[in-house]
């Protein structure tokens, strides 16, 4: 089964930025839509944003504005940029794919997630 590794994250300070890459173990492997989720403590996992194979972005209510995703097709590679972070993006990033199949299902492969803390 395909793999998808995630890079980016770590502390950053109130009003910075990150960049978050997730890249799938096999380029060659067909992918439908891919993203990023996140996890924060006591809350549902929080849609970030989402890609369509054709380029159509989907963002979070919470990041609209701050955020922007990008996908490299021929690399299986999603990249997400985010500015003015606040403590409320503090949170575990995951990312995803959904994994075309022979069957016609999609199949959703999940990343191991990373962490980003904001904070003074």
């Amino acid at each position: 089964q395909v793999d998808f590794v995630e890079s980016g994250g770590g502390l950053v300070q109130p009003g910075g930025s990150l960049r978050l890459s997730c890249a799938a173990s096999e380029s060659s492997v067909s992918i439908d839509s891919m993203g990023w989720y996140r996890r924060i403590p006591g809350k549902e996992r929080e849609l970030v944003a989402r890609i369509s194979n054709s380029g159509n972005i989907l963002y979070g209510a919470s990041v609209k504005g701050r955020a922007a995703l990008s996908r490299d097709n021929a690399k299986n590679t999603v990249i997400l940029e985010m500015n003015s972070l606040t403590f409320q993006d503090t949170a575990v990033y995951v990312c995803f794919a959904n994994v075309n199949t022979p069957s016609g299902i999609p199949d959703t492969v999940w990343g191991q997630g990373t962490q980003v803390i904001v904070s003074a």
